[in-house]
């Protein structure tokens, strides 16, 4: 026979577990809300930059000075491939988006580019070139409408400009002249985050039109960048007889 004896019987152990305490339960809505908060907080830190550029423009005007251009409001986005179908020179499709983070100054004109086109291409040339050191963040832009390609004795005086063709309705629905005036009668700025955001009038003085640059240029240093990387914008820069 075995020496081992059986072993005792264990006594049952039962747990108990504490119930959430009434102040947990109030922590998570408080976390909810804290979450909700700091994601607006982003949002606000994100936009601020923005905002406080055209509060800077529009509201304090530290030269007590009113703008020449009108403002867009409310401002609107550069629309998507889809809406806005550009092309190069070339037949390239160019994404709209990839004209972001800079400053744009835009002129409307069908190919054959009569008087008024050559005056507008003419002062955007003008107005880039006297802002000296900036000058690297602007870029000058000719929306080609219409189906004659542009002129080819205009090309040689459009080397720092990004001449993309688009149908003459896709540019309508994003800018507007101002009543009463053609689409084409127009100098257009366009902020770096795509948003159009002011319209020069069609009788406009070159000195003021500058002086408003300027203004946007000094309150938003901090969220566009010169010299725009050719990587990025790709079929934009390359255009016939364009060198950039």
């Amino acid at each position: 026979m075995s020496n081992d004896t059986p072993n005792a019987a264990q006594p049952l152990n039962l747990s108990v577990h504490d119930l959430p305490s009434p102040s947990a339960t109030l922590e998570v809505p408080q976390r909810t809300r804290l979450g909700r908060l700091k994601m607006v907080l982003i949002m606000l830190a994100c936009a601020s930059p923005v905002i406080a550029s055209y509060f800077t423009y529009y509201v304090i005007r530290p030269t007590g000075q009113p703008g020449h251009g009108a403002l867009i409001q409310p401002p609107v986005d550069i629309p998507p491939v889809a809406a806005l179908p550009l092309t190069d020179l070339q037949g390239m499709t160019v994404d709209p988006r990839s004209l972001r983070d800079q400053w744009l100054l835009v002129v409307v004109a069908d190919g054959a580019c009569d008087s008024t086109c050559e005056k507008l291409l003419y002062a955007q040339r003008q107005l880039r070139e006297t802002l000296g050191k900036e000058k690297g963040r602007l870029d000058r832009v000719w929306l080609v409408t219409g189906d004659q390609p542009p002129r080819t004795d205009l090309l040689p005086a459009l080397a720092d400009t990004s001449v993309l063709r688009a149908p003459r309705d896709a540019v309508a629905a994003w800018l507007k002249p101002a009543p009463g005036e053609a689409l084409s009668a127009h100098l257009y700025l366009v902020d770096p985050m795509g948003v159009w955001m002011m319209r020069f009038p069609a009788a406009f003085e070159p000195a003021k039109v500058k002086r408003d640059i300027e203004r946007v240029l000094r309150a938003s240093t901090s969220w566009d960048r010169a010299g725009r990387d050719p990587a990025i914008v790709g079929p934009v820069t390359t255009t016939p007889g364009l060198a950039r």
